[in-house]
């Protein structure tokens, strides 16, 4: 069987891992490719069946967060809005807040990482067979592969789950931008393919690369977390959300509360038998819109639970929410949450975003749910849906097995299985 090398970060090792580094490894063995991971420590146990080198991990803004007293396993960023109070979606302090943080943590936050996964990266090449590489998150990933590209001539796959230079929520300035603009194209000059998750992202990535194939592969869901059979659902009409909310891209709830707000007035739906859920991190802005729209007693907002319970208390619910991007420039992002709904099996109700964008699309492609831009959009899928749980006790899934099942890990490791056969 070849190998692969694998580098980035796991989800659990460090923030912005890849959410696919996992499951990518655990089933690209089935299609005549045996992985291995190099990654910074990971701080749990890992499945048994994946072969992963960890390495030390040094933090580059170690020194500011011992300057100012800072918790040193948090992000710099977060704690320093913390500190200046910053608790509304938007602030004019926070686009200099970014642009202090990327001065300091220039080319990656992450660059702490760099020396020791060289050191691990050149023994493995020097001591094993490795027929190609693959480097997903973070940036650092890509730097290590790109020096060891250079130094063994291997084949090197450069996996973009998030755009780089090109991300229009860039956190820094614009001089910044020009900076990585140009490490990217001097960083992926030696790279033999690029991969990325939609096919607005493929077009932006190759009229920067000019010449370098690029792939689209998205975002999957495990097969073997499939709701099935399915879970027994809650009594009331039960939406669920699960995990961040990222309102500096406009993924705003408000227009699903103003859609409630009204249902309720009018005596559509009886607030005694619905309830709103979110599962993530808890913001302030959020806990104030729900009091304004006047629905704390149906809306509820929960710190993040661990995966297995997010998975419980999606597939026990009526509805999975999905908050698309209202900012225009963001049409070719998933969420990947909307994967992870996709093997629950229950109805997906996407609201914001605009008609005919990925998300759209998707949930077209799969019958999986209906995309819903604009408020009376969300009224109108909303009294549908109460309709039938009031008339049936439930809501029914009508998502067409055949199409979704071409979004599993299975399915995306297959993908990147040709890629690396055909390099």
């Amino acid at each position: 069987m070849k190998k692969v090398l694998i580098i980035g970060y796991l989800p659990t090792s460090r923030p912005g891992g890849s959410y696919r580094l996992a499951p990518l490894a655990k089933y690209l063995p089935e299609f005549g490719w045996q992985p291995i991971v190099l990654t910074a420590p990971v701080g749990k146990k890992l499945d048994s069946r994946l072969r992963v080198i960890e390495t030390p991990y040094r933090d580059a803004l170690s020194f500011w967060k011992k300057v100012l007293r800072f918790d040193p396993t948090e992000p710099l960023s977060q704690q320093v809005k913390k500190l200046v109070g910053i608790t509304s979606k938007k602030s004019l302090i926070e686009p200099i807040l970014r642009f202090l943080v990327g001065l300091v943590s220039y080319s990656d936050p992450e660059r702490g990482w760099k020396p020791f996964a060289m050191k691990a990266g050149n023994e493995l090449l020097q001591q094993e067979d490795i027929d190609a590489m693959i480097s997903c998150r973070p940036i650092t990933s890509y730097i290590v592969a790109s020096k060891l590209k250079e130094r063994y001539d291997i084949p090197w796959i450069v996996d973009f789950t998030d755009p780089w230079s090109q991300n229009k929520d860039y956190r820094y300035g614009y001089l910044d931008k020009l900076l990585y603009r140009r490490l990217e194209l001097k960083t992926l000059s030696m790279a033999d393919a690029l991969v990325t998750t939609s096919h607005p992202w493929a077009e932006n990535l190759r009229k920067l690369h000019i010449g370098k194939p690029v792939y689209v592969v998205t975002h999957g869901f495990d097969p073997e977390e499939l709701n099935s059979p399915p879970a027994k659902l809650t009594a009331k009409f039960t939406i669920t959300y699960t995990g961040m909310i990222y309102s500096n891209r406009m993924q705003d709830p408000a227009k699903l509360f103003d859609a409630l707000r009204d249902l309720v007035c009018d005596g559509t739906i009886n607030p005694n038998d619905i309830e709103v859920r979110f599962y993530g991190r808890k913001v302030a802005w959020m806990e104030r819109e729900i009091e304004q729209y006047g629905l704390s007693s149906l809306v509820k907002h929960y710190e993040v639970v661990p995966k297995d319970i997010a998975l419980e208390k999606q597939r026990e619910s009526h509805l999975l929410l999905v908050l698309d991007w209202d900012d225009p420039k963001e049409r070719g992002v998933y969420t990947y949450k909307i994967f992870e709904y996709l093997g629950a099996r229950r109805p997906i109700l996407a609201t914001g975003g605009s008609k005919g964008d990925v998300v759209a699309e998707l949930l077209d492609e799969t019958k999986a749910g209906i995309h819903a831009p604009m408020v009376e959009d969300i009224k109108i899928a909303l009294k549908d849906f109460y309709q039938e749980y009031k008339l049936k006790g439930s809501v029914s899934y009508k998502g067409e097995e055949a199409e979704i099942n071409k979004y599993s890990h299975r399915e995306m490791a297959r993908k990147f299985a040709e890629i690396l056969d055909a390099l």
